[in-house]
Formats: C-alpha cells, structure tokens, sequence
C-alpha cells in the first residue's frame, strides 16, 4: 500500500505541483528588413544576399524557438495538430478549446473576453485591446490558468503509458517468475536502480518504501527525454516548470523522511566546537536549497542545450547551402543524436543517482559515542 501511496503522489506532484510554464508565442515577430538605395547594381545585389541570409537565420531561430516553447495547441506540423482545453478560473470556471486563439482571434466566454499574447492569456474587451506599461509589458488582468498546454498533455499521455506498461509487466509475474515481453527488458534496469542506486545510497533497511518513487522518476525522466528527440516538438524536461517540480517532490519528500540526526546535523553539528555551529547551520541550511536547485538546473539545462544545438547544426545546412557543407552537418548531426540518447539515459540516471543519495541522508542513522 505504501509503494502504491508513493507512486500515486509522485505522479499526483508532477502534474498539480508543475506551474504551467507558458513561454513563446508561436508568432514571433518576423526581422524587418531595410530598404535603402544604392548608387549601383553591385551594392543592391550585395544587400539583397545579405537581406536573405538574414531572413533564412530569423526563420531558423524562429523554428528553433517554436520547437522549445510550450503552447496552448499540439502542433506537428504545417497544417497537423488539434487544440487542447484552456482551463481558466476568472469569477468562475471558464473552459474552452484553444482553438478559439486560431488567427489572432478574441475567444468570448461568458461575456468575458480573452486574448493570448506572447504564450499567456489575458482578459481584454470585445476588441483585444491591451495596454502596456513602459516596458511594453501587457498590464492586462490575468485570469488563473490551469489549461493543459502541450507540455502537460505530453505528461498526461507519459503517465498513463507508463501506468499500463507496469502494470502488464507486473502481471506477467503473476505465473511465473521468468519476466516477459517488455518485463525482459525493463527488469534489469529495475534491478540496475534497486541495487546499484537505492540500496547503496539509501542502505537495506530503508529502500523499499523509496524504490517506487525512485524507479518512478527514473522512467518518467528517461523516457520524456526520449520523446523530446522525437520530431515533434515536445520539450518537456527542456522545461524549467517540470524540472522545478521534479526537484520539489524530492526535497519535500527528503524533509518529511529526514529523521532526528539528519536534522541535528543541520542545526546544531555533533562534534565541532560550540562558536562555530551557528555558522555551520547556515551553510547546511542553504545547502537544504541548493540541492533540489541543482537537481532542477541540470536536467533543464542539458536537456535544452542539446535541443538547441541539434536543431543549429541542422539550420546551419539551410544556411551554407552547400553540397559539401551538408553531407559534414548531417552526419555531425547523427552523431550528436546518437550521443544524445545516451545523455538522456544518464540525466534520468543522474536525477535518480542524487535524489536517492538526498533520501540516504535524511534516514541515515549516525552513531553517537
């Protein structure tokens, strides 16, 4: 029942802990070009060539920048996708499809009159008028958004894949103990996390009652990571929300676990002088937050540096458009992608490899002479 309680919260963590991180919109503001007159036709066809490279590299960061943002939309491609519910408390529970924004459009509910602008929803009037501040920030009211964006759809559709995955896995034991099917190749990894992760790190006494949550963040991790590869646009644990909230989980599960000598040993340390025990319990106190935020750090930022350079390297095909350059990039390309699938086994190994070692501290039982 424990186990059962563990991964039902850890999942319950994910989806209702994780702001929605409403990012880019997806029309993002085309570089203007300069028209300027040239004494003569070798200056205009220079500027002309600069013009469209300049155009083919804002059209790259663009790609680039759409491909990372979450939105309100499940896009695939040109003309592919369907809308998602925009979920919004405003005096009240307004819901409706996403694609009432289609085109710039006001979607109207209740009497009540939304604009997205820039990946957030405001409220406006009939028109979609909104005022800025000297910033050129929208002062708009902003109703509370629950939507599901495409981020938390992804998250959705991972936690019930992996719901019926371990589920069948786990019946197949029910006649024998030979693993079948998908079993055979998720067992060893089981296996790999409870012996080489959670048992080391947490010791024998304690590491059933944190292996569901454990073996939890370690699929949910490795195969997010594993769709983000995919052509779809789908940057989940490229988000700093979702990795914020991962890390949440495991600090509060750390603090609620950490026993008496886990928390004497930050406030008042054993064995040291009296005069500088103070001093230590600071450092031990923002050690207790620089933790989870590295733990949030470097999977966001690995996961988004490897998608950005990925997709560069490929740009950088549209922009030498060369037939020696392109064979050079493609092939860097591959080889980046490959090394990807192995960091995105390794950030889910990392992630779990830490959070188990924060939960060992927190039940480590110290022997005081």
């Amino acid at each position: 029942m424990r186990a059962n309680a563990t991964v039902f919260f850890a999942f319950v963590g994910v989806l209702f802990f994780t702001p929605v991180a409403h990012v880019q919109a997806e029309n993002v503001e085309k570089p203007q070009q300069e028209q300027a007159h040239h004494e003569d036709v070798h200056n205009g066809d220079t500027h002309d060539e600069a013009s469209g490279e300049k155009d083919i590299k804002g059209i790259i960061k663009e790609t680039i920048q759409h491909h990372l943002a979450d939105s309100y939309e499940f896009h695939v491609t040109d003309g592919i996708g369907f809308p998602l519910p925009v979920i919004l408390v405003d005096r009240g529970l307004k819901v409706f499809m996403s694609s009432a924004f289609h085109h710039g459009s006001i979607a109207e509910v209740d009497g009540n009159f939304y604009k997205e602008h820039h990946g957030k929803i405001y409220k406006t009037d009939a028109l979609g008028t909104l005022s800025y501040d000297h910033n050129h920030h929208p002062t708009n009211d902003k109703p509370l958004d629950f939507s599901i964006t495409k981020n938390v759809f992804v998250i959705l559709v991972m936690a019930i894949f992996m719901f019926f995955l371990f589920r069948g896995v786990a019946k197949t034991y029910q006649t024998g103990l030979a693993p079948k099917k998908a079993g055979r190749f998720l067992e060893p990894i089981v296996i790999y996390v409870r012996d080489e992760i959670a048992i080391p790190n947490i010791g024998e006494k304690h590491y059933k009652k944190y292996m569901s949550y454990l073996l939890t963040v370690f699929f949910f991790i490795w195969f997010l990571n594993l769709v983000g590869m995919t052509p779809l646009g789908v940057n989940v644990t490229g988000n700093i929300a979702i990795t914020f909230s991962l890390a949440l989980m495991t600090f509060i599960i750390t603090q609620v676990s950490g026993k008496k000598d886990y928390w004497r040993h930050i406030f008042w340390m054993p064995g040291v002088p009296v005069l500088i025990r103070p001093a230590l319990a600071v450092i031990e106190l923002i050690g207790l937050v620089v933790k989870p935020f590295s733990l949030m750090i470097r999977l966001y930022a690995n996961m988004l540096a490897g998608h950005v350079v990925l997709m560069s390297i490929i740009g950088l095909i549209f922009i030498f458009e060369s037939w020696i350059a392109a064979p050079a990039f493609l092939g860097l390309t591959v080889v980046l992608s490959l090394l990807e699938l192995l960091v995105a086994a390794l950030q889910a190994y990392i992630f779990t490899m830490l959070t188990a070692l924060y939960f060992g501290s927190a039940v480590e039982e110290h022997a005081h002479h």
